[in-house]
């Protein structure tokens, strides 16, 4: 039998808080309590781990900011209503996100809470034409929630739960072939001391710099092809404009790069670099994740809203005549085909999951649990 409930019945819920700007003493970006602000959700999967901002123990003790405790569901409901994750460690957070703990581990699994609240339709609480201004904490505390036998919600949540474990699993495993990514282009291109003798040369000698055309909204969700925009996070489109094995990179936000072959899409402050010699995307993929700061303009101290093509195109590195470079190709391309591999399964395995998602919450694959 189904109950239907508001989660302000099954959560203690409380709001973050935020200490004032102006006393820049209050923050910090490496040491401290770790503070979670809504770009540090939506990213990073079913936990959140690590936190732009931190909130010093002076801060914490004269502003009266509750310690979230590890494990604790966490929502956006401000600016970008929606977002989820359950903190990894003990955090805190601002104004913009609702913390939920459970009431009583009896009635409620947290894990199918989770997924009960990724698959809920929050554009359903406003009348307006805007959500992030009509959701409140009243609002939040109303959310209706389903709520099947005990059991039954373990079963859903340990089915979607073991797919997240296979992402996250091969999203780890990503960050260990980045990390000897970097570690062995510092060996061969770097600490090497046969590059005193190299020459420096500029990128655009390696690939032109081309940019997508299409505007964010051109995306869709059902979209067959890959749409790449400034965001961490891939979208979908429903044609390509580009067919071959490239280097993305986001002209604007966080500068990420990303790393694609076949037919896609990109947004137009998205940066396409197809090499004219694919053995060298390896090697070229990990030379700009290494120097991306330094491109940008990073190591002047000056702070930059975007990159232009000229940025990327006169950037100037110290390296090796072809014949050498050919040498150390075959390495880092080896490394990004087996993270190419790893994304492939966390693409398949998060389409898989947010297919059975809604089907698990309405009962129609109920005879599974």
């Amino acid at each position: 039998m189904i109950q239907m409930v508001s989660l302000g019945d099954i959560c203690d819920i409380k709001i973050g808080r935020t200490p004032p700007r102006k006393q820049p003493q209050w923050f910090s970006e490496s040491h401290g309590i770790k503070w979670v602000s809504i770009k540090d959700m939506g990213n990073t999967g079913k936990y959140i781990s690590q936190t732009s901002e931190f909130l010093t123990a002076d801060a914490i003790k004269k502003f009266n900011i509750p310690i979230i405790p590890a494990g604790t569901l966490l929502m956006s409901f401000k600016l970008t209503v929606g977002r989820l994750g359950f903190t990894e460690y003990d955090m805190c957070s601002n104004e913009a996100i609702a913390q939920l703990p459970i009431k009583g581990p009896d009635m409620v699994d947290k894990n199918y809470l989770y997924y009960y609240l990724k698959n809920f339709n929050f554009d359903s609480l406003s009348s307006t034409s805007s959500i992030a201004t009509a959701v409140n904490s009243k609002t939040v505390k109303n959310i209706s929630v389903n709520l099947p036998p005990l059991d039954r919600q373990k079963k859903i949540a340990n089915i979607l739960g073991s797919l997240d474990e296979k992402i996250e699993l091969n999203r780890r495993m990503n960050e260990t072939l980045e990390q000897l990514g970097q570690a062995l282009f510092r060996h061969y291109f770097v600490d090497n001391p046969e590059s005193k003798n190299w020459k420096k040369r500029p990128l655009g000698e390696f690939f032109p710099v081309k940019t997508g055309k299409k505007d964010a909204n051109f995306g869709i969700k059902d979209g067959k092809f890959p749409f790449f925009t400034c965001a961490q996070t891939i979208s979908r489109a429903p044609s390509y404009s580009f067919d071959g094995s490239a280097i993305l990179v986001a002209g604007n936000g966080d500068f990420n790069i990303k790393y694609y072959t076949g037919k896609f899409e990109a947004y137009q402050r998205t940066y396409v670099l197809i090499p004219h010699n694919e053995e060298l995307l390896g090697f070229l993929y990990f030379l700009m994740k290494k120097d991306l700061s330094l491109i940008t303009g990073g190591s002047r101290g000056s702070v930059i809203k975007f990159i232009t093509k000229g940025m990327i195109e006169n950037y100037r590195v110290e390296l090796p005549d072809d014949n050498n470079l050919a040498a150390f190709a075959p390495i880092f391309s080896e490394l990004l085909a087996l993270i190419s591999h790893n994304n492939e399964q966390v693409y398949n395995l998060i389409a898989l999951r947010d297919t059975l998602l809604p089907q698990l919450m309405s009962g129609k694959v109920g005879q599974i649990v």
